[in-house]
């Protein structure tokens, strides 16, 4: 019994917590197979299961609780719905039923891995069940936890002892083999089945328990946890370090220090140690070249030029530097140097940023003002500075974690299930592959209309937000062309005026831009911009101008920013709100606040912060030397975000004290020693070599947005790289936590991603083929099983195919 002691305590966690397990998302069913009133009625379209303590002893009540949308429970008060329930049994809201053997309870499991809780109507016909139906998300782990806390809690109600007394007979007495096959309800998200009932297979908690009832003790948790996770069954053997390459003759060493020396290891998902003893070694090896060479007593371990894909993380709680080392095939590793002392971390640190800031800038790190390096090193760091407000954020971070599911350990399967590729229905399928080979680029999100349109060569997808939260296919703008007639592909689009208009600009012409009207679907105007400057990138004149009938916006050339007003004659730019530099800018993004303050970045790194057009910046912050590929701000101005190819920073412009405290950096400048502190939002080199091992795809974020919506908070920031959907919580990023983020995986890469306007929950993805509306609660923590590829059904020798019902993400 040790394995399920163990692994029993880490499920009912804290005692003084009212839930002990949870399911988050599935649709609630009763379903009545003799019954004429009909098979299987929906009860909760969208609810989560718990197992809850009661305030008596070994008494725990099993709770299907109903999940609102936004605003819906505000509604359906107002209008004085009322639910009709099933059997009169709760409220409108939850339904609980006493966790006793009478009650049958069981979990089953789909062929396609879908897991399915069910349990006795007491108060029905013969035969009658409620059917809590899993989302694809949920995995088999997830199932399992559940029910052998279910089958513990139903032991104490019946021994009225502890479990921890159990043996595992007397728990597999509530596995419940004996009943007949669970009949199968309704999906809860997927396309209706075509073909058969799926069999269900045998409980996982029976598995668990015959796996492991007869092997030695010392076996048992390991064996426990392996029947709970479903692997392949290979032998395991740890990660082996590659070979190392030789390293190039030093001209000049920046740092020289001992350490020992650490290896993840993609199968445990720990850091294995390699060597006690190495020698570290950072050196210049060229004209802006640099390399890190790291050998031990016998040999060498590491050789490694410095660029930013090493992703360095320094980590002064522990006297860590964590950072990925790549091969010249291409595979990603990641070590860890554990430094006996702070100050040996900080001289190493000091010389590996040194190296890295002066190849991505080509300029001696000496040159560089006091200021501007301790903002690089505080980038680096994986610190937040200490307040008076960080136990409040704790506190805020620990609530949201409360909030969120407990089982978020791998990743969600997406909404597709084997049923729906029908083998025997050849004429009901639909290949979703442009022959030309074109693919979905990019997306724009709507405001004031609840659409989102995607981009695919020379035309546009309109998909609709269903009340539901899906996307439903509405209409398709094809060959879209210049007023003359020549047909074009956008490179990049913005909504404008109330959603009404979209800006759009061809690959050819740097100097114009073209405006179609939506309700028409149909290019009507030509904007010719300048004849000498460009625009090479294009924003909303504020924050909310889309929802508006707001006519200018903004523009930037490599040197120059200025507004573009549609209503003049000729070139539409403003000469009198024009500032061009002389230098070599290198401008690559730019985003406004709700009051029209600017924000701007480079290729450089830097960011410029301005209160309006035409004059000189406010504030500007220094680079890190990695360009700038994408801008957001919060709306209120606080929160500057800047995307880079391997990271994200979190600026915030508040400044706190001197003479301009409580001002932003927009309105007033920053002190010459006051500069903000940077948060950078990454990738743990840990998981990074994971995702790379799993997609042999580069780290490549694509621009990170904050959820955005009038009088609302910014909680949330996305983005993504590669097949994967990557979330912040704003809570645990200033909160210090050391696990702000959540995924999802898909099946290929994801081309653009966003928030639905006004509200946190729900994203909007474009996949190569494919447009998806996703709940970010089924986004999950990082774990090796989350990051590995998800099963993709595919006909032998022939590409991907969708039923007709998935024909939203078909190429229009």
């Amino acid at each position: 019994m040790f394995a399920l002691k163990s692994l029993s305590k880490y499920i009912f966690g804290d005692s003084n917590k009212q839930n002990i397990v949870e399911l988050p998302v599935g649709a609630l069913f009763i379903v009545r197979p003799h019954s004429p009133k009909g098979f299987s009625e929906l009860i909760f379209k969208d609810a989560a299961a718990f197992i809850r303590r009661t305030g008596q002893d070994f008494q725990y009540q099993l709770v299907i609780q109903r999940a609102y949308e936004e605003g819906e429970a505000e509604l359906l008060e107002e209008e004085g719905a009322e639910e009709d329930g099933a059997d009169g049994l709760a409220d409108k809201d939850e339904k609980t039923f006493l966790l006793d053997e009478e009650i049958r309870f069981r979990v089953a499991l789909k062929e396609n891995g879908a897991a399915l809780l069910a349990w006795k109507d007491l108060s029905g016909d013969e035969g009658d069940l409620f059917e809590f139906v899993c989302d694809s998300s949920t995995q088999e782990e997830a199932a399992t936890n559940f029910q052998l806390i279910a089958a513990q809690c139903q032991y104490e109600r019946k021994y009225r002892r502890s479990h921890a007394q159990a043996t595992y007979e007397e728990l597999r007495e509530f596995a419940f083999e004996d009943e007949p096959t669970i009949p199968d309800a309704s999906p809860v998200s997927s396309p209706p089945i075509r073909s058969t009932s799926p069999a269900l297979s045998p409980s996982p908690v029976t598995r668990s328990l015959n796996d492991i009832r007869h092997q030695p003790d010392s076996m048992v948790r390991q064996s426990a946890k392996k029947s709970a996770t479903p692997q392949r069954q290979i032998e395991q053997t740890p990660t082996k370090a590659p070979l190392a390459r030789k390293t190039p003759a030093s001209r000049e060493v920046l740092a020289n220090e001992q350490a020992e020396l650490h290896l993840f290891d993609f199968e445990s998902g720990t850091f294995i140690q390699q060597d006690e003893q190495v020698t570290a070694i950072v050196s210049e090896v060229g004209n802006w070249q640099y390399w890190i060479d790291i050998t031990g007593k016998t040999q060498q371990w590491l050789g490694q030029a410095v660029v930013p894909d090493i992703n360095p993380v320094f980590n002064f709680e522990y006297l860590s530097f964590i950072f990925n080392h790549y091969t010249e095939d291409g595979s990603a590793y990641s070590w860890l140097l554990k430094f006996k002392e702070r100050e040996i971390l900080e001289r190493f640190q000091e010389g590996l940023m040194q190296a890295l800031w002066e190849h991505l800038n080509e300029t001696k790190w000496k040159n560089a003002k006091d200021t501007d390096r301790e903002y690089v090193l505080d980038a680096f760091n994986n610190l937040v500075i200490e307040d008076e407000k960080d136990d409040q954020r704790e506190q805020e971070a620990a609530e949201e974690d409360e909030e969120e599911e407990d089982d978020y350990e791998s990743a969600d399967e997406g909404r597709r299930t084997p049923e729906d590729y029908d083998e025997d229905e050849e004429e009901d399928e639909v290949v979703v592959r442009d022959q030309d080979g074109k693919v979905n680029s990019q997306l724009a999100v709507g405001a004031k209309v609840d659409r989102s349109f995607v981009v695919r060569g020379d035309k546009i997808g309109v998909f609709k937000h269903t009340d539901d939260n899906h996307l439903e296919f509405s209409t398709s703008i094809n060959k879209i062309a210049t007023p003359k007639g020549k047909l074009f592909a956008p490179k990049k689009v913005m909504l404008h005026a109330e959603d009404r208009n979209m800006i759009l600009q061809g690959e050819h012409d740097p100097n114009s831009l073209f405006r179609m009207d939506l309700e028409y679907g149909k290019v009507v105007d030509e904007w010719k911009v300048h004849d000498d400057i460009p625009v090479n990138v294009f924003a909303p004149a504020s924050k909310f101008a889309q929802t508006t009938g707001e006519q200018t916006f903004l523009g930037l050339s490599k040197n120059a920013l200025y507004r573009i007003d549609p209503r003049l004659a000729g070139n539409k730019l403003v000469d009198s709100e024009l500032k061009q530099y002389v230098s070599k800018n290198d401008f690559s993004a730019a985003a406004t606040t709700e009051k029209g303050y600017i924000a701007v970045a480079s290729n450089k790194g830097d960011i410029r912060m301005f209160d309006r057009l035409g004059i000189n910046a406010k504030t500007a912050l220094p680079a890190l030397g990695d360009p700038i590929i994408g801008l957001d701000v919060s709306a209120d101005g606080r929160w500057v975000l800047a995307t880079t190819q391997t990271y994200i920073l979190l600026i915030d412009s508040l400044q706190k004290e001197g003479k301009n405290a409580g001002k932003l950096g927009f309105e007033k400048a920053f002190a010459k020693d006051d500069k903000p502190q940077p948060r950078r939002l990454a990738l743990t080199p840990s998981h990074v070599a994971q995702f790379q091992h799993e997609t042999k795809a580069a780290l490549s974020f694509t621009t990170a947005r904050f959820n955005t919506g009038e009088g609302k908070d910014e909680t949330t920031i996305i983005t993504a790289t590669g097949p994967f959907v990557i979330t912040w919580s704003m809570k645990k990023v200033l909160a210090g936590r050391k696990d702000p983020y959540s995924i999802k995986r898909y099946s290929e890469e994801v081309k653009a991603d966003n928030f639905r306007f006004g509200s946190d929950k729900d994203i909007v993805v474009a996949l190569p083929n494919e447009v998806d509306m996703v709940a970010r609660r089924a986004l999950m923590r990082p774990t090796r099983e989350s990051i590995m590829a998800p099963a993709t059904p595919k006909r032998k020798g022939r590409g991907s195919y969708l039923s007709r019902n998935e024909i939203v993400n078909s190429p229009y």
